[in-house]
């Protein structure tokens, strides 16, 4: 053996060396505040359900049957085969697995998991609607989701909920005899509605809300579920292993993924702009953005006329950031709570892996416009695969 081999091979028994010294040896012990930390981003932390001031019945067993019901109806469906349920699939954490959601045609999204949806301030990847039963009405009427209109609701509601609906919200109007008929939609359904009489359009809309405000009452009983990352938190040590726990002090440290996905949920609740390549050319999907207008002008928003919320109760709304500018396509931070079982990911379901995520962010390369958030994080392979084992522990 040459003097060069011999140097070669005792540079390897050293390093195998330490690293047979490093397993036996194993992590560090949790420090106070790290264990801190894993508090804070556990469900021990988690406050109470706050109360939702724009939906009177939000916490109403009797909504929550009736909006169950309401959201797996295929029923609220032009063709009678989409339901709330057909993307947010109870076995698969309230979402799809696809990416881009598919009802009636394909979205331009990826279908959001609905575990602790109830929380978060804004909804939709964009935060178009500012309470969870605003959001509800968006889906019925896309053309590529239900494609169905808020007349028909209101008359399928008649003909089929008018009991349960009634010991909510009291007697249901005389509705018009009209066909689908909406202020959005077809020319023949804007036709028809531009037809009703300013009181019938009022009661169509009442119905319309009061439908999507008991499927948030539903929604809302929807919640995280404890993982092993919580039994961790709690005190359990052996809940995570050696590598997952060198993932968790990535998380919290280096990889800086706290940044936004912290608390509970694991989701700062905001938008941010993470240079995800749009699956457009040229990129017509501009996040936050586009919605701010849009938000502000929902008739359904807290402060209009659906809501039962008074106007002090909607600061969100009122004091709202409404320059698009640093918006720019910025996404909203998703929950990394069950992450690991809903590939594929970001907002169209353009990264396949948890994998390739995690090289999203190391490498921080800016995305079609705006200003990106991120920089690079120059993590090892070995740092890379530690945090993926982590994100699985969720």
């Amino acid at each position: 053996m040459t003097r060069g081999a011999k140097i070669l091979l005792a540079l390897a028994l050293l390093a195998g060396a330490g690293w047979l010294f490093w397993q036996m040896r194993g992590p560090a012990p949790v420090s106070d505040s790290e264990r801190a930390m894993a508090r804070r981003l556990s469900l021990i932390s988690l406050p109470p359900l706050p109360p939702d001031p724009s939906n009177a019945v939000a916490d109403d067993p009797r909504a929550a049957a009736l909006g169950e019901a309401l959201f797996n109806d295929t029923g609220f469906s032009s063709n009678g085969a989409v339901a709330c349920a057909t993307c947010h699939q109870p076995d698969k954490q309230f979402q799809d697995g696809l990416p881009l959601g598919r009802g009636l045609g394909t979205t331009a999204r990826r279908t959001m998991p609905l575990a602790g949806v109830a929380r978060d301030a804004w909804f939709f990847w964009d935060g178009r609607a500012d309470s969870l039963w605003a959001q509800a009405l968006g889906p019925v009427e896309s053309a590529v989701e239900h494609d169905f209109t808020r007349a028909e609701v209101a008359r399928r509601i008649a003909a089929e909920y008018r009991a349960p609906y009634e010991a909510l919200f009291g007697p249901l109007p005389d509705l018009p005899e009209t066909g689908p008929a909406s202020p959005l939609g077809s020319e023949s359904a804007r036709a028809r509605w531009a037809a009703l009489a300013p009181a019938q359009q009022q009661a169509i809309n009442r119905i319309f809300a009061n439908f999507a405000k008991s499927i948030a009452a539903y929604e809302r009983t929807i919640a995280p579920q404890e993982t092993r990352f919580d039994r961790f938190a709690a005190g359990d040590a052996g809940a995570l292993s050696p590598e997952e726990l060198r993932g968790f002090r990535l998380f919290v440290g280096k990889a800086h993924c706290v940044n936004c996905h912290n608390g509970p949920r694991m989701s700062d609740d905001f938008f941010h702009n993470t240079g995800v390549k749009s699956p457009h050319t040229p990129p017509t999907d501009h996040g936050r953005a586009g919605a701010l207008a849009r938000v502000a002008s929902d008739p359904f928003n807290c402060l209009g006329p659906y809501s039962d919320a008074a106007p002090e109760d909607c600061a969100e709304l009122r004091y709202m950031a409404r320059d698009p500018a640093p918006f720019e396509r910025a996404f909203k931070t998703p929950s990394l709570r069950g992450v690991a079982g809903r590939a594929p990911y970001m907002h169209a379901g353009q990264i396949r892996t948890l994998s390739g995520v995690v090289e999203h962010y190391n490498r921080a390369i800016p995305g079609p416009s705006g200003h990106m958030e991120l920089s690079p994080l120059n993590l090892t392979s070995g740092e890379k695969a530690a945090l993926v084992a982590f994100l699985k522990a969720l």
